[in-house]
C-alpha cells in the first residue's frame, strides 16, 4: 500500500536528510567534513569561482568550522577521491568500487568527452610512469582550437586516463589537477572489485535515499545511461524485502526507506536559512526541485547575457522549508565587497521582514566565508523597501 505524504512533510524529510537544518549534525572539523561527504555520497566540483567554489560552499553550509584545507588534507590522506558522479565530484574512498562501472565502460571504448587517442595517452602515461606527479602545465602543447571545450592533446589524454581510472588526482595545486598512477595513489585495502549490476543499483538507491529522503528511480540514476530496467527490478525486490516503501507526494510516486520517516517527528528550526550553491546536492536536479519545492531554477552562466532572466550566477535562498528567492552575487576579494547584483524574492513570500533579517545575518557570514567584509546590494525585487545593508 502506498502511503501519502504532504508536500510540506516531503520537504521536511529532504532537508533533514540533506542536513541543511543544522551545521552541527556532523560534528566539527575535518572529521565532520569527511562524514558530510560520506553522507551525501558526493560533492560536486566546478571551475567557476564567482563566489567560493561549489564544493566548498556546499560543505560550508553543512559543517560548522569547515575549512577549505580539509578537502586537500582528506584527498592527500586517501580518504576521498575525485571522479565522475553526474559531474566531476569529490567522492568518499569507501565507495571507490562503485565508480568502476563507469571507468570500465570508458576504458572499453565508450566516449566520454573526446575519442581516445591511444598514441597520445600512452605518451602521457609513460611520462607519468617515469617522472612521477604531473599536471597539464607540465606539457607544452597547445589547444587544437579556440572552441570553449577545446583541449590540448596532452590535456585530453590526461582527462581520458583519469576518467578511465588509470590516473588519479592525489591533490590539486591552485585548483589544477595533479595526476599520478592509480597504483601509487589508491590506499592499500581499498575494495577494487567491480560491483554486479544489482549491487550497483542497490548502492544508487540506498545512497540517494540516505541523502535525499525520498526519490524516484530516474533521480537515483540521474545521467547514468541504460539503468532503467535494472533499477526497476532491484527496487521491486527491495520493496518486497521491506527495505524501501512507496510514497505518494503531490500525485507522484517516490521511494523511501521506512526508518527515515521517523525524521518527520523532528522539527525544523524556525530560524534556519541557507544561501545555496547552484550545484548544491539538494537542488542539482531541477525537475525534482520544481515538483517538490515549486521553484524553477536554472544556472544562467552558460546562457547568453541577453537571454538571462535572473543573472549570471544566482544563489537560491532556502528559508525554513521553502526556496524563497535568489541572489545574483559576486565576491570581489581585492576590495572586500560581496556584490549582490540582484536580490529577488519569490512573489509568494509574505513575512518579508523576518526573511530579510535572517538573510542579512547569513549574508554577513557568507561574506566572511568569501573573504569579504562589506555587502553592496545593487538591485532588489520583492515586497517592501530595498534593504540597506553594508
Amino acid at each position: 500500500m502506498t502511503e501519502t505524504l504532504s508536500v510540506l512533510d516531503a520537504r521536511k524529510l529532504i532537508l533533514h536528510c540533506q542536513r541543511l537544518n543544522s551545521r552541527n549534525s556532523f560534528g566539527r572539523g575535518m572529521n565532520a567534513t569527511l562524514a558530510a561527504i560520506e553522507h551525501l555520497g558526493y560533492v560536486q566540483l566546478d571551475t567557476l569561482s564567482v563566489v567560493q567554489r561549489a564544493h566548498l560552499h556546499t560543505l560550508w553550509n553543512r559543517v560548522v568550522g569547515f575549512r577549505p584545507e580539509h578537502i586537500d588534507k582528506l584527498q592527500k590522506q586517501g580518504k576521498v577521491f575525485e571522479h565522475w558522479s553526474h559531474a566531476l565530484a569529490i567522492l568518499p574512498m569507501r565507495d571507490y568500487r562503485f565508480s568502476l562501472p563507469m571507468m570500465n565502460r570508458i576504458a572499453s571504448g565508450e566516449v566520454h568527452w573526446f575519442p581516445k587517442n591511444k598514441k597520445q595517452t600512452e605518451k602521457v602515461l609513460q611520462r607519468i610512469r617515469s617522472e612521477g606527479l604531473l599536471s597539464s602545465s607540465n606539457f607544452d602543447d597547445k589547444k587544437t582550437s579556440n572552441a570553449m571545450w577545446a583541449r590540448s592533446p596532452s590535456k585530453a589524454a590526461l582527462e581520458q586516463l583519469f576518467i578511465e581510472g588509470e590516473l588519479m588526482v592525489p591533490y590539486r595545486n591552485k585548483f589544477q589537477k595533479v595526476y599520478d598512477l592509480r597504483e601509487r595513489v589508491l590506499p592499500a585495502g581499498v575494495d577494487t572489485s567491480a560491483p554486479s549490476e544489482e549491487e550497483w543499483c542497490r548502492h544508487l538507491i540506498r545512497s540517494f535515499l540516505r541523502a535525499h529522503g525520498l526519490g524516484q528511480l530516474k533521480e537515483m540514476s540521474y545521467l547514468k545511461k541504460g539503468m532503467g530496467a535494472a533499477m526497476s527490478k532491484t527496487a521491486q525486490q527491495m520493496e518486497e524485502d521491506d527495505l524501501i516503501v512507496k510514497l505518494s507526494v503531490g500525485g507522484r510516486d517516490y521511494y523511501c526507506e521506512p526508518k527515515l520517516l521517523e525524521l518527520l517527528h523532528t522539527t525544523l528550526p524556525r530560524s534556519s536559512l541557507r544561501i545555496l550553491s547552484p550545484f548544491d546536492n539538494a537542488i542539482i536536479q531541477r525537475k525534482r526541485i520544481s515538483a517538490l519545492f515549486d521553484f524553477d531554477f536554472q544556472i544562467e552562466c552558460y546562457v547568453k547575457k541577453e537571454n538571462r532572466v535572473y543573472g549570471y550566477f544566482c544563489l537560491p535562498i532556502l528559508h525554513r522549508n521553502k526556496l524563497v528567492g535568489r541572489i545574483d552575487a559576486k565576491a570581489d576579494k581585492k576590495t572586500g565587497v560581496l556584490h549582490l547584483f540582484h536580490l529577488q524574492l519569490e512573489g509568494a513570500v509574505r513575512d518579508t521582514n523576518v526573511l530579510l533579517t535572517a538573510l542579512q545575518g547569513e549574508l554577513k557570514r557568507f561574506a566572511t566565508f568569501n573573504g569579504c567584509d562589506e555587502l553592496q546590494l545593487h538591485r532588489y525585487s520583492g515586497n517592501g523597501r530595498k534593504p540597506t545593508w553594508s
